[in-house]
């Protein structure tokens, strides 16, 4: 089944709204987006080498570190211009690339 950027789309929009109706954005901050494996064998090392590639900082969050308790792998672009339209860029083209490796989008969080 392919993936619905729409609707992943739409919810970082939504999800965006939310935050900057309830608690106001910076101007630039870090862009955090989460992956999780889809499938077995889901290559942590080859998704972190294909983003980094693509200028993502990468690391590993165990689950003791990960939020909701799943192991993921964080990809950051720093200091980025806040933006709907500017988050969703980010996250489509990461989100791209983990699909190609097996992993699949669990969203995304601002830092700085």
């Amino acid at each position: 089944m392919p993936h619905d950027f729409e609707t992943q789309r739409a919810g970082t929009v939504a999800a965006f709204n939310d935050l900057q109706a309830e608690h106001g954005l910076p101007e630039a901050a870090d862009v955090d987006y989460f992956f999780v494996p889809a499938r077995d064998g889901a290559d942590w090392r080859a998704l972190a080498e294909a983003l980094s590639r693509e200028g993502y900082s990468c690391r590993y969050l165990s689950a003791e570190e990960a939020e909701d308790g799943i192991p993921c792998l964080a990809a950051t672009l720093p200091e980025q211009i806040i933006s709907a339209t500017g988050i969703w860029i980010g996250e489509e083209v990461a989100t791209r690339t983990a699909l190609a490796h097996g992993f699949a989008p669990d969203g995304w969080g601002l830092e700085g």
